[in-house]
């Protein structure tokens, strides 16, 4: 049986029957107005569907995303080439190698090569056999502490001894004293690193090679490089044309640029050593500048054309571990990116070959190898034959009684200064 139900006023009502509904016990409303609270709508909440879709929206970019970026990620790892014969040569003569001294610091062999085999490369001349050689060979150190980088230009015509390699068809080559560059076509990186290990005592950890196409998709892909010329330059062999004054580089022009041995300069191999460290140094500031490395758009081409032209041992074959080296870098000051070529001098049998300057070299192999500091200078007076002249002539003021003006105090030890090579650094540029 139903009860009875009492509205606001006191009156008794009666339940309607008819929906079910109880009447509503809320404050009355006007005269003749249902006062009866209204049921949510049916169905499923708008907000709701709506927040389903944005967040099934943003997994599918985020996926996409991750997904670009890994295929962007091993596309950039597969274009890395792995020396894998140098590897194994040089673990074979590993008894032979330098024993590393700063285990922190870094040394990496930069060797450009001129082989015209391969995409790209057979326009710069004729492919004899597969044949390859030096073009450029740069040593660089990385201080343990990441607070400077020393890149040593090695000569390719500079007299070393080159010991005996193994060849890419098996056999041998024999140990001569010949020109540097000999050794990269007797038997490759391995052969190279093993001269320059001889030569220097200074450990290589890694190395890396670089083709001609490689180096000009490089400036290209940072839209070109500047550069200021005091005269016109023109040097058919290494296809170059420039006017006069300030100009940007593309990649053919860059290539060119730092190959040239006529129309430019003197047209020696110092010269051009020197236009090839400059150069670099200007391409270094423009890669490290915020317009690169923080713009993924710019960023890609960089690294694609850096990885699908390079060769670098088991240690540095990943974009993973490029990419550790060069973070490690991006907290070197520019000015302590330096360039130097090692002391030398026109060798005594023949002006067109070069041999090292003594103790000169000696003392820049050793501060390399027990990283310490140098500096450079773009004075060729204020050289390190300089400095150990003024050495010596300290130390003829300075010997007898080993005191201070005849007092008997010992002079108090002033900080040696850093030796100092004839060089420049990344932050000059080549306007500089």
């Amino acid at each position: 049986m139903d009860a009875d139900v009492t509205d606001s006023a006191g009156t008794a009502t009666e339940p309607d029957t008819e929906s079910g509904r109880q009447p509503s016990t809320g404050a009355p409303g006007l005269a003749g107005e249902d006062t009866e609270a209204a049921a949510p709508p049916a169905g499923p909440n708008p907000k709701r569907h709506w927040l389903r879709w944005v967040a099934l929206g943003t997994s599918v970019a985020i996926l996409a995303t991750a997904g670009a970026g890994w295929w962007f990620y091993r596309k950039l790892d597969g274009n890395i080439t792995t020396d894998t014969s140098a590897a194994a040569e040089l673990h074979t003569y590993e008894k032979e190698r330098p024993t590393p001294v700063a285990l922190d610091a870094q040394n990496i062999l930069l060797i450009g090569s001129d082989s015209r085999s391969g995409d790209g490369n057979g326009k710069y001349g004729r492919d004899d056999g597969g044949s390859q050689r030096s073009d450029t060979t740069i040593l660089l150190h990385l201080a343990a502490d990441r607070k400077s980088a020393t890149a040593m230009s090695l000569p390719r015509d500079l007299m070393v001894e080159i010991p005996s390699c193994a060849r890419p068809d098996g056999t041998r080559s024999r140990a001569q004293f010949a020109q540097f560059n000999w050794a990269f076509e007797a038997g490759g990186a391995a052969c190279t690193i093993r001269t320059v290990e001889k030569l220097t005592d200074i450990r290589v950890d890694h190395h890396m090679v670089v083709d001609f196409s490689g180096f000009t998709d490089m400036v290209n892909a940072v839209d070109g490089v500047e550069v200021c010329l005091d005269e016109p330059v023109k040097d058919v062999q290494a296809l170059l044309e420039l006017p006069a004054g300030r100009q940007t580089l593309d990649g053919e022009q860059a290539l060119g640029f730092v190959r040239a041995r006529h129309g430019i300069g003197d047209g020696s191999d110092t010269q051009r050593m020197d236009r090839q460290q400059r150069f670099l140094g200007a391409l270094f500031k423009k890669v490290q500048s915020n317009g690169v490395l923080l713009n993924p758009a710019r960023l890609y081409p960089v690294l694609d054309a850096a990885t699908k032209s390079l060769t670098t041992d088991p240690g540095l074959n990943s974009l993973s571990d490029l990419y550790e080296l060069a973070r490690s870098m991006q907290s070197v000051p520019m000015e302590k990116v330096q360039f130097l070529t090692v002391p030398r001098q026109p060798y005594a049998q023949d002006p067109n070959r070069d041999e090292l300057v003594q103790p000169a070299a000696k003392s820049l192999f050793e501060q390399l190898r027990e990283d310490n500091p140098v500096s450079v200078s773009p004075d060729e007076t204020d050289t390190q034959s300089q400095r150990n002249e003024e050495k010596s002539d300290d130390s003829v003021k300075n010997s007898g009684n080993g005191s201070d003006g005849g007092s008997g105090t010992p002079a108090p030890e002033s900080p040696s200064p850093a030796p100092t090579f004839q060089g420049t650094n990344a932050a000059v540029g080549m306007c500089g």
